[in-house]
Parts: structure tokens; C-alpha cells; sequence
């Protein structure tokens, strides 16, 4: 059995001069979230906190880090689809065991063209309809939070920060569906697919008028809930349709936005 472990015993968490600047001033480039995923990573990785042993809470960790609440959160929901940790609800979150180290390498670093993402697309169209239908026969309720939880977490950022700030909680809502078919590789491969496996990282979105990325993002939302309701009814066919309904609007939408681009003279990478 794992022993709750009090996170005094190992010291107080001296955060580096990065983590005590507000969170406007923090490297540009790299999400507040993805800091603290790894900074969280780092100190399970170093045996500050080993298997069994409590996380600090909430509070503590916003303190330590210097962000908000919402950050903590979505980090946290990412440390539990990297099986890093889990919640127990009303006790805290706590370190798992090492996953077995992943041996599938997948090269993203040269997606730069509109052809590069099309062709991820349509990989993960083929890959995460049958996760969808996989996490529908097999999800647990324990799964199930875990989604509801990362698209609450979307509608929390485009609420708070505004559209270009739901990558995070995007990615979360679809590894959550990766860990819930009980088959690591469905989560190992799109873990390392990272941000390339939402298209509009990628979309330059000034071609898009603010009104126009908040329809985009609540159509977005609209296809995760028929997912989620498919997976939650147990219902593996409605979830591979979802999900493919969803990826095939996805690409349609990255085409559509790059049209858009080209007719504006601009020069998406994508």
C-alpha cells in the first residue's frame, strides 16, 4: 500500500527567480501550464517526491510556481493522463509509479507545412476514432471526471484568457481519452504528437476576427461534448463517429482558415 507522506519531510521548494516574477513577465513561448508540468516532473523525477508520497496542495503549489489556481489544475490533469500521479478526492494528489519508459519515437519537429498537419490529421482520424470507441467500452467513472474535468478546464480558458489560451485543456480532453482505452500506446503516441495534434497551433490567427475564433472554439466544444456523451453512455459506434466527425471538421476548418490566410496575403506556417 502506498503511505501518504508528508511533503514537509522533504523540505521547503525553493522556486527559481523565474517562478517569483508575475506570470505576465514568465518566458514567452512555453504555457504557464507545460512550466509547471514540468517543474512538477522534475521533482517526482528526482525523488523529491517518491511513489506513495502526497503532492503539496493547491494553494502551496500556486505559491511555489506563481500561478493561478486554474495553471495548477490543467497541470495537475496533465500529470494524471501522464500517469504520473493520481487524485483521490478529498485526501490530495499523489505520486504513481514510473510508467514503463516509451520506446515509440515519432520525429515532430519538421510539421511546418500545411501538407505536415493534413497528414497528422488524418492519422489521428484513423487512431483517435478507434481510441473514442475503445474509451466508451472500457472507461470507468474515474475516466469519465477526468474529461469532463479538461473540457470544463477549455471553457474555463477561453472564458478567462481568451481564445488562443484552450490548447492546453484541448490536448488534455483528447490524452484523457487516450488513457481511458487501457492501451498505453494510444496515450504514448499522441503524448508525443504533443501540440501538433491540435491544427490550430498552427493557424495564423490574425486571419480570424476575434468574434470569428469565439464561434470556432464554441463549434469545437460543441463536437467535444457529443463525444463525451457517446463515451459516457458507453456507446462505442457514436464515439467513433464523433470522433471522426470531429477530426474530419477539424481539417476542414484548418483549410478553410489557411484559404482565409492566403486571400488576406498573409503567410501561415501551417
Amino acid at each position: 500500500m502506498r503511505n501518504s507522506v508528508n511533503t514537509a519531510a522533504h523540505g521547503p521548494h525553493h522556486p527559481s527567480p523565474a517562478m517569483n516574477l508575475p506570470e505576465s513577465h514568465r518566458r514567452r513561448g512555453r504555457s504557464l501550464t507545460s512550466e509547471v508540468v514540468t517543474s512538477l516532473s522534475r521533482r517526482i523525477e528526482s525523488g523529491e517526491f517518491p511513489t506513495g508520497t502526497k503532492l503539496p496542495s493547491e494553494t502551496e503549489i500556486m505559491q511555489q510556481e506563481g500561478v493561478s489556481r486554474t495553471v495548477v489544475r490543467e497541470a495537475i490533469s496533465r500529470l494524471q493522463a501522464a500517469r504520473l500521479v493520481e487524485t483521490r478526492h478529498g485526501i490530495g494528489t499523489f505520486v504513481l509509479d514510473k510508467p514503463v519508459t516509451n520506446s515509440l519515437q515519432l520525429d515532430t519537429g519538421n510539421l511546418l507545412t500545411l501538407l505536415d498537419v493534413m497528414a497528422v490529421l488524418e492519422f489521428r482520424i484513423s487512431i483517435e476514432s478507434e481510441a473514442a470507441g475503445l474509451a466508451a467500452a472500457r472507461r470507468t467513472d474515474r475516466h469519465l471526471a477526468d474529461m469532463r474535468q479538461a473540457l470544463q478546464a477549455f471553457e474555463r480558458s477561453v472564458e478567462e484568457h481568451g481564445p488562443g489560451n484552450a490548447v492546453e485543456a484541448d490536448i488534455a480532453f483528447h490524452l484523457q481519452i487516450a488513457n481511458a482505452t487501457g492501451n498505453r500506446y494510444f496515450f504514448d503516441i499522441l503524448s508525443q504528437l504533443g501540440n501538433t495534434i491540435i491544427p490550430r497551433v498552427r493557424v495564423n490567427s490574425a486571419a480570424l476576427a476575434a468574434a470569428d475564433q469565439q464561434a470556432y472554439l464554441q463549434r469545437v466544444n460543441q463536437e467535444h461534448q457529443f463525444i463525451l456523451s457517446a463515451i459516457d453512455r458507453k456507446d462505442p459506434e457514436a464515439a467513433r463517429a464523433a470522433m471522426r466527425t470531429h477530426l474530419t471538421n477539424s481539417r476542414e476548418r484548418l483549410r478553410h482558415a489557411h484559404e482565409q490566410a492566403a486571400a488576406a496575403g498573409t503567410n501561415p506556417r501551417a
